[in-house]
């Protein structure tokens, strides 16, 4: 079995890369090219795989992070092939994750 801290680790590293992907770039952009916004949404789907695969005990410790959120995010994405909100997306992108990663920092420092 995996180590959960690579899972957590994952997830830090999918969100710098979201990260260094709309650097620079508003909405408008990122909607109107599809190399960033498809690698926007991989990186997504994968935040949200890996947090399913965070252990029950760390979920309880941390219940500020929105876990259900994340891995429900992937399962949207995953299976809407054509019909993927980008204005939700980018929200999640702007507002959610800068939050959720100082949650995952602090997480991997405290173990």
């Amino acid at each position: 079995m995996r180590d959960h801290r690579l899972y957590l680790k994952d997830i830090l590293s999918a969100m710098e890369s979201i990260e260094a992907f709309v650097y620079r770039i508003d909405f408008k952009e990122f909607q109107a090219d599809d190399k960033t916004a498809s690698a926007v949404v991989r990186k997504l789907e994968i935040i949200g795989e890996a947090a399913k695969h965070v252990p029950d005990e760390i979920r309880r410790n941390y219940p500020d992070v929105p876990w259900k959120e994340m891995a429900g995010m992937r399962d949207k994405l995953i299976h809407f092939y054509f019909g993927i909100d980008y204005q939700l997306v980018w929200k999640t992108v702007k507002e959610r994750l800068p939050k959720v990663k100082l949650w995952v920092r602090k997480i991997l420092k405290d173990l």
